[in-house]
């Protein structure tokens, strides 16, 4: 347990990790989730690609697709039931204060709490725009999250990368023009080289929530 948070570490493929289900009843969680391999996850609404040599996986959650590889990315995932006080029936507000607490687990940035900010490829590419709650430093995204919403409550998908090269993206994407687009794309979004300090600062703030 941290505060009042369990707190579980949980490893497999990214299909593996995102076929589990929130639990019914739920409750406060935060799982840790590593991938033990890599993936090209697709928002819920994408369309379906095929990457010759990479799993593609879909998750329940909404966004542009992200690139998860093992050690590459801090994948937390965070469960609050709708009896909870952080719980917000207002879906755009809802995320807010997980935001500001991964800002205050970073120690700097400005948590977005407007609309969803659209961009060239955020529909297809989860860090090229900016929903509400996410976290950005100097203007860049550096916290994603993506929210489902059961009758239970809500899981809040985050993930932070060590490193933000979006060449790989737009050659999946854009394969006809993906230097224009990687170049684009490379001020929308920065990484954090030690995910390993962010995930234990995130689990102390989010111990006094």
């Amino acid at each position: 347990m941290t505060g009042g948070w369990a707190v579980e570490r949980l490893r497999g493929s990214p299909a593996e990790l995102h076929a589990i289900q929130m639990p019914d009843p739920a409750h406060r969680a935060v799982w840790i989730l590593d991938a033990t391999e890599a993936a090209l996850v697709l928002g819920s609404t994408q369309p379906e690609v095929v990457v010759q040599g990479l799993e593609v996986c879909r998750r329940n959650s909404g966004g542009g697709a992200v690139l998860v590889r093992p050690a590459e990315v801090l994948w937390i995932d965070v469960l609050v039931p709708r009896s909870d006080e952080w719980w917000n029936d207002d879906v755009g507000r809802a995320a807010h204060w997980l935001g500001e607490t991964w800002r205050d687990a970073l120690g700097t940035g400005t948590v977005h709490t407007g609309t969803l900010v659209r961009a060239s490829w955020s529909s297809q590419i989860c860090f090229a725009g900016i929903g509400p709650g996410e976290v950005l430093i100097d203007g860049r995204k550096v916290v994603g999250i993506s929210q489902r919403r059961t009758r239970a409550g809500a899981r809040f998908q985050c993930a932070v990368l060590r490193t933000w090269d979006p060449s790989e993206l737009a050659r999946i994407f854009a394969p006809d023009e993906w230097r224009e687009v990687a170049d684009l794309l490379e001020p929308a979004a920065v990484g954090v080289p030690d995910l390993d300090a962010l995930e234990a600062a995130f689990l102390a703030a989010i111990a006094t929530r």
